[in-house]
């Protein structure tokens, strides 16, 4: 079941997900763009824009799409003032009918693609599972170092840190715990962040050391880097395939660190003191195994050394360039945003300036009962079994079929192309009453013929699906078919005369001659008038006794009158016989890829 599943939703899931990481790759990319451009000033803007292309992968553009067309109305719009309107398309064409809003049809291309989706799914949840497991474990040791850990009240490094929150005004005051690991100094946590002192690197620090790792380690706290680094591992969780995510981890690790840096030495520690007690860090204490664990001693040693002792620091964003990162980040989120509401607006004027929307009518009653054994009131049919289906005005009507053939005849396909389905399908007979409304029928008779059969078979359709809860995909199969071609002596029917009324050929219902056309009887009896080879075809593919699909291959491009026929009695070889005795065409039985129906649920009405 979940790999049907996913090979019905695959191809609607696949283009969103692929537009998704391209969008968010480019976004990266422009990041990288702009880090480039403010790579003399302050780090922490830099930062700000590796979070910004982080949280890009969590958040679609599609969703700021969306909210875009919400904002618009669109949702109270959409389908008030829709006026009655029934497609039109060619019946002919079964697997071009309009798709219909009851009935998913997701199209299904081999079986391997069938396949492809779970295997990529269950590849992706392996992935998933192993980051989620590596940082499982590392955040048990951290979780361990934690509880064997003991509360510190007092000292000079409590009083430092006092001294220091209150000199950068922060409020709450940061509990300081006292670890006999190696671990370095760092701030564990989120909502309430506590910070893991190692025991016997104290000794080793002079007050001035002290007081730069724990101003470090505050500026942490300020700025919620555990928070947003917990975010970014989200992001790693979840596109664990994606290589810029994980670059883009590392952007942020340096560019943090860079801020902290940053904002120590503008609170006015000594340059070479700051960078001396990062490196006694370095020297007796072990790195923190995650990057929400916010330590001292992250990113690249050697470049962040020289960063300290070489880089101007305080060069701060001027006017232009503040206008500039506005104005992109506006841009980032307006322009989705405007997109959906263009776009919206757009489609609803399209939709205002059609005189009618596409809506499938229902039948104004409509009855579907399991057969009793007897033909349904209104047929007169001699013998057993018997099935009959037939369009009587505006009234439809069928007795004794199934579902598999209701299913064949509304969509003109023949009944190998139809598979799957529940076990009765093909054994339970039921009979089929239905009645269009006046105002359908006017407006059938107002647009044509040619609207009208294809407004019928899409009433018919839907019927189906309601009845039934239809669902259904399409795949390409190998199935055995026959291949129509011409024999030796070339085919033994005419080509169709210009203008020809047909008097004695098929008739309408008044009695008048139809005119181009093809009609099948029961009994066997398949007559076309001035009509392509194509048609035969179709008539032949949907033919009960032959169960297979038919493929031209004649070559004939003209229209002809032809007539053929045979006895229900027959087998298929005295079918194949007249079709080659009576046109000189040859059914040949071969294999190739056919386009079928898949039926994924049917309920019995």
């Amino acid at each position: 079941m979940i790999p049907n599943h996913l090979s019905a939703t695959w191809p609607s899931l696949a283009p969103a997900l692929g537009n998704h990481l391209w969008q968010s790759t480019v976004f990266v990319i422009t990041a990288g763009l702009l880090t480039l451009v403010l790579r003399k000033n302050h780090a922490r803007v830099r930062y700000w824009l590796w979070l910004a292309a982080s949280v890009k992968f969590l958040i679609p553009f599609s969703l700021l799409v969306a909210l875009g067309s919400y904002l618009s109305g669109a949702h109270t719009a959409a389908g008030s003032n829709a006026a009655f309107y029934i497609a039109v398309e060619e019946i002919s064409q079964p697997f071009t009918q309009p798709t219909m809003p009851v009935i998913p049809q997701v199209a299904v291309s081999t079986a391997l693609t069938q396949l492809l989706p779970a295997l990529l799914a269950v590849v992706w949840l392996c992935g998933f599972l192993v980051v989620i497991f590596h940082w499982y474990f590392r955040w048990r040791r951290i979780s361990a170092a934690i509880r064997k850990s003991a509360p510190l009240q007092e000292g000079r490094e409590v009083q430092a840190l006092r001294r220091l929150e209150r000199t950068g005004g922060m409020r709450k005051a940061t509990e300081m715990l006292l670890s006999r690991t190696c671990l370095e100094p760092g701030v564990f946590g989120i909502t309430r962040p506590v910070l893991l002192w190692p025991e016997e690197i104290s000794e080793r620090l002079e007050d001035a050391h002290l007081e730069a790792i724990l101003a470090h380690e505050l500026c942490h706290i300020r700025r919620r880097d555990n928070l947003a680094a917990a975010i970014h591992m989200v992001v790693e969780a979840i596109f664990w395939f994606h290589p810029l995510v994980w670059w883009l981890g590392a952007r942020l690790l340096e560019e943090r660190e860079h801020a902290c840096d940053e904002e120590v030495l503008e609170s006015g520690s000594d340059r070479q003191v700051y960078a001396e007690s990062i490196l006694k860090i370095c020297e007796f204490c072990v790195g923190s195994p995650l990057a929400c664990v916010s330590g001292v001693t992250g990113a690249d040693l050697k470049k962040r050394m020289a960063y300290i002792m070489t880089k101007n620091l305080s060069r701060k964003l001027d006017f232009s360039r503040k206008l500039f990162l506005s104005v992109a980040g506006l841009l980032a989120v307006a322009a989705p945003i405007t997109f959906g509401l263009l776009h919206t607006t757009q489609t609803r004027a399209q939709s205002e300036a059609q005189n009618t929307m596409p809506i499938v009518p229902a039948f104004e009653t409509a009855s579907i009962k399991p057969n009793t054994g007897e033909p349904m009131a209104g047929f007169t049919i001699v013998g057993k079994p018997f099935r009959a289906i037939m369009w009587r005005g505006d009234r439809l009507m069928a007795t004794n079929f199934t579902l598999h053939g209701l299913i064949q005849v509304a969509y003109g396909i023949p009944d190998d192309q139809i598979v799957g389905g529940p076990d009765w399908l093909n054994t339970e007979g039921y009979d089929l009453d239905a009645k269009m409304g006046k105002s359908v029928v006017d407006e059938m008779q107002k647009r044509g013929r040619r609207y009208g059969v294809s407004g019928r078979t899409l009433m018919f359709q839907k019927l189906l699906s309601e009845r039934f809860k239809l669902s259904f995909h399409r795949e390409t199969k190998e199935l055995p078919v026959y291949a129509l071609v011409v024999v030796t002596n070339g085919p033994k029917f005419q080509p169709a005369k210009a203008g020809d009324t047909y008097p004695n050929g098929i008739k309408n219902q008044d009695g008048s001659p139809m005119g181009a056309n093809i009609a099948s009887a029961e009994g066997g009896k398949v007559v076309g008038q001035g009509v392509p080879i194509a048609r035969l075809v179709e008539e032949l593919s949907s033919s009960y006794y032959l169960h297979r699909t038919v493929l031209d291959k004649t070559g004939l491009t003209d229209k002809y009158d032809f007539t053929l026929q045979w006895t229900p009695e027959e087998n298929q070889a005295a079918i194949l016989a007249a079709v080659q005795e009576q046109l000189g065409l040859r059914l040949d039985p071969q294999t190739a890829p056919v386009e079928v129906l898949v039926l994924d649920h049917a309920e019995k009405p």
